[in-house]
């Protein structure tokens, strides 16, 4: 066996063919690794992901000489690095940051950010609602049930704000003297991206009693599956939740939280997927180590096997 391996180790071509493109595809793997603990969101991920097929797509319509496919893969990589770059503006200033220090171990390491638990959002939504309700204040709130929406759903996708979920936040955004209270806020998980969305209105034969904000409410949750809508009567502080085109009304604030308990607390995903990727590294690890040491296993078993049958026939 050790001979074995001593010939393996001094064939000619070893380190050209076997070494390099290890060496190649663990700095990728580190490289990933490394983008995706500076992200950390598991939902932007999915831009990251779709990246990466891009890349693999290139690498690979390259590889087999496609020459045009591969001349436009390469530009949409570009484009899509590009693009990335503009949307992740915070991430990759850290990254660039600390790569200009050189705190390069500290890339791998995740942040020490706090975790918005799904109840404590749910707590201030609902606490909002309740305070809007009392106040008579309308609102309208979007809330993302499962995949993210599409702008294009959107009659006007509104202004960015990409803040975390507050109870005076949503208050002061409907306040009647804000240039944002007429639209809707959408929420994605924990984090509040955009206000002042001005959403399409229902078809239906809607009732007299119902206002703007209701039809509009009807109007997003028929188009979209993946969203309801949490609505505050301006003329009777009535609280409804709208999804897929029927509104729930009216509603106390207990029942609102029950509701959102029950179809969006699952949707409050903003975990660090640093922990995941340790633990699939850990995975990788045992199987690869299950694999090597299979065949001195067998070797052993086999020995005491062979000497049990001596000791027994003796």
């Amino acid at each position: 066996m050790g001979s074995l391996i001593k010939q393996w180790l001094t064939y000619p071509g070893w380190t050209q063919s076997l070494l390099l493109p290890a060496v190649d595809v663990l700095l990728v793997l580190a490289l990933t690794y490394m983008v995706l603990v500076v992200i950390g969101d598991r939902r932007t991920l999915w831009m990251v992901r779709g990246l990466i097929v891009l890349m693999l797509a290139s690498a690979f319509s390259n590889a087999v000489h496609l020459k045009l496919l591969s001349f436009v893969l390469e530009k949409l990589v570009i484009g899509s690095a590009v693009a990335m770059a503009f949307i992740l503006q915070a991430e990759f200033r850290r990254l660039l940051e600390q790569l200009g220090r050189g705190e390069i171990r500290q890339l791998f390491l995740p942040a020490n950010e706090a975790v918005p638990k799904p109840d404590n959002v749910i707590d201030e939504i609902v606490d909002a609602v309740k305070e809007l309700s009392q106040n008579r204040t309308g609102a309208l709130l979007i809330l993302e049930t499962s995949r993210p929406m599409d702008e294009r759903d959107f009659s006007v996708p509104g202004v960015r704000l990409n803040a975390e979920v507050s109870k005076e936040l949503l208050q002061t955004i409907f306040q009647t003297s804000t240039l944002l209270h007429d639209g809707a806020v959408l929420i994605r998980g924990s984090r509040i991206l955009a206000a002042g969305v001005i959403l399409p209105l229902s078809e239906r034969n809607a009732s007299r009693q119902l206002g703007t904000r209701h039809r509009a409410a009807m109007g997003i949750t028929e188009r979209v599956e993946n969203c309801i809508c949490v609505v505050v009567s301006e003329e009777t502080g009535s609280i409804s939740l709208a999804e897929r085109g029927t509104l729930n009304r009216p509603l106390t604030s207990s029942k609102l939280r029950e509701l959102l308990i029950a179809r969006f607390s699952q949707s409050v995903e903003h975990e660090p997927v640093a922990p995941q990727l340790r633990s699939l590294g850990r995975q990788l690890k045992d199987r690869i180590k299950t694999l090597f040491l299979r065949p001195f296993r067998i070797s052993k078993s086999a020995s005491r096997r062979k000497n049990d049958s001596k000791a027994n026939r003796s």
